[in-house]
């Protein structure tokens, strides 16, 4: 059975973008900030095929991000900007035409869209019934692999409100941003427990990971 998991960078404040998220800004303002710790890694330059790099404490952590994930689950917000439907030329997401996915990922939106192929062997599914179904097919396809939800805070709070989430590792940056996307608001009751399991210390970020408590 596939575990559904969560990473996520997060402000002391409990900000995972700023606000005003645009087409040009898609992080909101001050969001980029968010991700300092992680454009100098040289594992995380690598997937985007630049040379050099910073190794530290963060190494592991960015290099075990994509470990063992056979579907990944993402929101429409997190797939683009775009709005209502999605008209005669629609959007393929931020990611060129060799998304670093590499595996299915479903797409929650309210408007229906045939699945997009993409290189590398993504495969964008659109989703028109829920997290709960999104989820169900994500498992289905990922095997014995786990779900990974690469975002956003909407996906991430749906489905811990539904209590699909088995892990989760919170980047926690030093950064208040003031305003934004929460992360953790209007989750609903009873909400699931978590035991945190470990702890990183590195440049700029510490790292936490929690488990559910079953």
């Amino acid at each position: 059975m596939s575990t559904v998991r969560f990473e996520i960078t997060m402000s002391l404040d409990g900000f995972i973008a700023g606000p005003e998220q645009s087409e040009e800004n898609p992080l909101g303002i001050g969001g980029l900030a968010l991700h300092e710790w992680v454009f100098p890694l040289a594992a995380w330059r690598a997937q985007h095929g630049l040379e050099g790099g910073e190794v530290n404490a963060s190494t592991p952590v960015m290099a075990g991000l994509m470990a063992n994930v056979g579907a990944g689950v993402m929101g429409r917000n997190m797939f683009g900007p775009i709005r209502g439907p999605w008209g005669d030329r629609p959007w393929q997401g931020w990611w060129g035409e060799d998304p670093p996915y590499h595996h299915p990922v479903f797409v929650l939106t309210h408007h229906a869209r045939e699945p997009l192929e993409m290189k590398g062997g993504t495969t964008f599914v659109f989703v028109t019934d829920g997290i709960e179904a999104a989820l169900t097919r994500a498992a289905a396809a990922a095997g014995e692999a786990d779900v990974l939800i690469h975002g956003g805070g909407s996906v991430a709070r749906q489905a811990l409100a539904a209590g699909m989430i088995d892990e989760m590792r919170i980047h926690l940056v030093p950064l208040l941003l003031g305003d934004g996307v929460r992360l953790f608001e209007d989750l609903g009751d009873p909400l699931p427990s978590f035991e945190q399991v470990a702890s990183i210390e590195a440049p700029g970020v510490t790292h936490l990971s929690y488990r559910r408590i079953r």
